[in-house]
């Protein structure tokens, strides 16, 4: 383990923390039941919660993800240790009133931590529900998500009238559009923000394949490449969390150490991105 605690954000209409490092369920937790293929993830479910890991994210549009997550964080009685996130991702508002009812059932939640509105796909009317469902107690919190730069002028519609209280959309050292005007309305109007494809769709991988890291990684506790992409993403003052995907063990330790130690400044979030530019 390493030596301290995982870093936290609050969620500001609250002001409950979050760890910064959470686990996205994308492609990595859509198996079927066999014990063999569930077998990593429920290892990875364990470790995200030994290493102080909480946000879980899911989604209808993910397979099978979302009643694995259910059965094994069951199994595994670790619910109060998890914020359970999931998304409505269908029109009209008997059609969202029943897939997220199946989410809870699959997610074996009684109470969702937060649903998001995926791809804000007819958001106006899930907006409605979610409202009265946030009223009653039946969600914690709301959000709407998207994971491309094509978005972000309706996303900044939307997050403008402060009806939601996180936005998650893409973030990578090599997708920054976001910085230029999505985080910093996000940290105006105290918006939650969650971060998706923090490695680019895997591809930053690629990039720095047969590429030492930089000795001067080190300065700010950076071990790996992973925590290198993680660290510049989290060390913006506006991200409450990101969520890589993984359904490896190994990935997921390596993914959220990088919420522990020092985080890069300023500046050396500009050298890092001069670095990776380079290559």
């Amino acid at each position: 383990m390493p030596r301290g605690s995982i870093l936290e954000r609050p969620i500001h209409s609250s002001g409950e923390g979050l760890p910064v490092i959470g686990l996205g369920t994308y492609q990595s937790f859509g198996v079927g039941t066999d014990a063999a293929e569930r077998g990593p993830l429920k290892q990875v479910l364990e470790l995200f919660t030994k290493y102080g890991g909480s946000v879980v994210d899911s989604s209808p549009m993910y397979g099978t993800s979302e009643q694995v997550v259910g059965d094994l964080s069951d199994e595994l009685a670790l619910r109060p240790k998890l914020f359970m996130a999931t998304k409505v991702w269908t029109s009209g508002n008997d059609a969202g009133i029943a897939q997220m009812n199946e989410s809870f059932q699959k997610m074996r939640v009684n109470v969702m931590d937060l649903m998001q509105i995926h791809n804000l796909v007819d958001w106006r009317t899930h907006a409605k529900t979610l409202a009265g469902w946030k009223e009653a107690g039946t969600v914690r919190y709301t959000g709407v998500t998207h994971y491309h730069s094509g978005a972000y002028a309706n996303l900044e519609s939307i997050i403008k009238t402060r009806m939601f209280d996180f936005a998650q959309f893409n973030y990578s050292i090599v997708e920054r559009e976001a910085e230029k005007r999505l985080l910093p309305l996000a940290m105006d109007t105290g918006t939650a923000v969650i971060i998706n494809r923090p490695f680019a769709a895997a591809g930053l991988f690629s990039r720095v394949r047969g590429v030492k890291l930089p000795s001067w990684a080190a300065e700010f506790d950076c071990q790996s490449w992973a925590q290198f992409f993680l660290k510049y993403i989290i060390s913006h003052p506006a991200v409450t969390c990101a969520i890589p995907a993984t359904g490896n063990p190994k990935h997921l330790v390596d993914n959220i150490r990088a919420g522990y130690g020092r985080l890069p400044d300023e500046a050396m979030r500009r050298r890092m991105v001069e670095f990776v530019e380079r290559l």
